[in-house]
């Protein structure tokens, strides 16, 4: 199989080389033509010469007659021209498969490194439980593994670094970096106080922070992201020879936060003047990202008596549509160099840290024509009512509630928008319905938090071992309430051990009276069997 492969590529080579050459020697035929060398076809000068492919050389084939020309000969300028016509049809250009080329590239060739770097977190996820008030943060712990390649390597420093960072997505001034991005520094290690030697193998080095509770969750919104950042560098000593390239490490930490839920549903009722339709909802407060939640609805008074013409009115649930939004608020603050344009308007203003930027999203929704109950047997008791199921959208890429100090709030809404149509009956026959035209929207909206699960975790604070002060100073007083005064009694009353029986003696436990009053010690006596 593979000589067939060669062949076939051989022989396209072969017929595509013969073409071009077949054509190349026939525009040098029409070329002599043109250009006839004079008598003698001696020249005393420069001379033009053209280059021709391989093929042209064969035997089969005589070569094309190049005319010599001086130049000074008013017909050198167009035998130049049709030199290089000649030279433009006679190149030869060879195929070219991008995907069977073997071997390793310049640009890829490997670099040798003398080190590497490592890291292996050991503190479970990062979960700040609570809201910022209330929240006594997370813990984060782990090792950076430092793997030296060579022999010996010397390292002048070794720092770690954790920082949040917060990107504008719509900043106060465009095109300037200082305000898109603004990057804040939690925690600094220095894993080496001076230069230190290292042999061959891996090093381990621990850090810890605790993260306080007032600090934002990770989030990617249309209009501010924020990330946690954590960096390590290993600059290594140079030998004076080739430079040593630092060794770096970035990853990039998710920080969660989760806020408790209430076991009983939020109860809430809603009032739509001048009609007397009021609705009773059941919901969840506290919802998740994953999951679906379901909400109660129950609309009364949707019927009324008419005595004057003895009619009933009804209002008729057409159409019902949920949606979840997402309400994000931001400053975006304004660097040193562009902060005093905001106080440019008025004199003696003070300029402001930045603008507010706000945005409201949709992170699920659905439109309902059925799937209710309708009572209207009674006139003055009809009601409607429904389960209503909802839930964040497949692809949605929403955020969780929170509020930092930086002016960042991400807040949510469940919105249920009802359309109702009235209609009339008369008492005797209330299947003759008789629509008036007359319709209404009815607009709920329910305050919603969204927040991660808080699992089976709970904060570090409560996973804390007992502090001294929580020890009692001496263990618990036994108190003695059998009255023991022979071996036999003894005896009586400790069970024998399954190991002892099996091992050989057995000991037992002596109590002695001394002057009156009962004081135990321990006599170890030994028996055979």
């Amino acid at each position: 199989m593979p000589h067939r492969v060669a062949n076939f590529f051989r022989s396209s080579t072969h017929s595509l080389e013969h073409q071009v050459s077949n054509f190349t020697k026939k525009s040098s035929s029409g070329s002599r033509r043109r250009a006839s060398p004079p008598g003698n076809g001696r020249s005393t000068g420069s001379e033009l010469v053209a280059y021709t492919s391989e093929e042209e050389l064969d035997d089969s084939h005589a070569p094309p007659y190049v005319p010599r020309l001086k130049m000074g000969d008013s017909r050198t300028s167009s035998f130049t021209s049709d030199s290089h016509k000649e030279k433009d049809h006679g190149h030869h250009h060879r195929l070219s498969f991008p995907g069977m080329h073997f071997g390793r590239s310049n640009k890829e060739s490997h670099v040798h490194t003398p080190a590497s770097l490592d890291w292996k977190l050991e503190s479970p996820p990062i979960v700040m439980y609570g809201n910022a008030e209330n929240s006594t943060g997370a813990l984060l712990s782990g090792q950076l593994f430092l793997h030296i390649k060579d022999e010996v390597l010397e390292i002048e420093s070794f720092t770690a670094t954790l920082t949040i960072r917060v990107s504008q997505k719509k900043p106060f001034a465009n095109h300037c970096a200082e305000c898109t991005s603004q990057c804040t520094e939690i925690k600094k290690w220095s894993m080496l106080e001076h230069p230190l030697v290292m042999m061959r193998g891996q090093h381990s080095f621990p850090f810890s922070v605790l993260m306080e509770g007032h600090l934002p969750a990770s989030m990617e919104t249309p209009l501010v992201s924020i990330s946690y950042e954590f960096k390590a560098e290993a600059i290594p000593r140079s030998n004076g020879i080739t430079p040593v390239p630092p060794i770096r490490l970035e990853k990039v930490l998710d920080v969660k936060r989760s806020l408790p839920a209430s076991e009983i549903p939020h109860h809430s009722i809603r009032v739509f003047p001048p009609t007397n339709i009021k609705a009773s909802a059941h919901y969840p407060h506290v919802i998740h990202p994953i999951g679906s939640y379901t909400l109660a609805l129950r609309l009364d008074g949707i019927s009324k008596l008419n005595p004057r013409v003895n009619t009933i009115e009804y209002w008729k649930l057409k159409k019902l549509t949920w949606r979840l939004e997402e309400t994000i608020k931001t400053v975006a603050p304004a660097c040193g160099r562009h902060s005093p344009r905001l106080g440019d308007s008025e004199e003696g203003a003070q300029p402001k840290k930045g603008i507010v930027r706000s945005d409201t999203r949709i992170i699920g929704e659905k439109t309902l024509f059925s799937g209710w109950k309708s009572d209207y047997t009674s006139a003055n008791d009809a009601k409607v009512e429904l389960e209503l199921e909802y839930s964040l959208g497949k692809h949605a890429r929403s955020a969780c509630d929170t509020k930092s100090q930086d002016g960042t709030e991400v807040s949510h809404q469940l919105m249920v928008e009802m359309v109702v149509s009235q209609e009339w009956a008369p008492v005797n026959k209330p299947s003759l319905v008789t629509h008036t035209g007359v319709g209404r929207i009815l607009r709920m909206h329910f305050g919603t938090i969204l927040t991660e699960r808080g699992g089976i975790g709970i904060s570090w604070d409560n996973e804390a071992p007992p502090i001294y002060q929580d020890v009692p100073p001496s263990p618990p007083a036994y108190s003695q309430e059998t009255n023991l005064h022979s071996d036999a009694s003894i005896a009586e009353m400790i069970e024998p051990l399954d190991g002892a029986l099996t091992a050989g003696p057995v000991h037992r436990l002596v109590v002695e009276e001394e002057g009156g009053s009962s004081r135990g010690h321990r006599r170890a006596s030994s028996e055979g069997r």
